[in-house]
This record gives C-alpha cells, sequence and structure tokens, in this order.
C-alpha cells in the first residue's frame, strides 16, 4: 500500500520560485526541466505550464519547483498547482 501522497511548499532564494516537495519519486536522480506546453513530454508539467503566470516547471528526485511570472500571484497559482499534483499522482 502506498503512503497517502503529501505535498509541501517550500520557499527558494528566488521569489519567483516555489519548491513543491511530495512523498514520491519524480526523477531517478535526473533533473528534468520544461518551459513550453505544446513540447513537454511529461503529463504534468504540460498541465502545470497551462496554469497562467507559470513561466518553468522543475522536476527532481521528490520535488517540483515552479517558477511564476514576474507579475504572477502565488496565491492564484498555488491551489491550481497542488491540484493537478494530486490529480497527477493519484490522490485527487
Amino acid at each position: 500500500m502506498t503512503a497517502a501522497l503529501t505535498v509541501t511548499v517550500q520557499p527558494t532564494p528566488n521569489v519567483n520560485a516555489l519548491k513543491f516537495v511530495v512523498n514520491r519519486q519524480m526523477t531517478a536522480g535526473r533533473s528534468r526541466t520544461f518551459t513550453d506546453a505544446h513540447t513537454a513530454d511529461a503529463p504534468l508539467a504540460r498541465d502545470l505550464l497551462g496554469i497562467a503566470g507559470i513561466r518553468q516547471v522543475f522536476f527532481l528526485n521528490d520535488f517540483i519547483t515552479i517558477t511564476r511570472a514576474d507579475d504572477a500571484d502565488w496565491d492564484a497559482i498555488v491551489p491550481q498547482v497542488e491540484s493537478l499534483i494530486r490529480r497527477h499522482l493519484g490522490d485527487a
């Protein structure tokens, strides 16, 4: 049985980036960076890039870093990101 999904939001040194730590393995030691929903080959990255204000998605090990546009509002972005993570990782 897999443990219930946890999503913890953490700040980063970059005010335009937040780290979403999950208790799931996103990658096996190799990072993946996505900047365009049309070319993203990972469904979660593609959907995250569809959220208004998100510029970049970065996967590594057990976290996802989201980088927003300078004028985007975290209060609008964070709930959408958490919802998509839960939907894609099977804990909607």
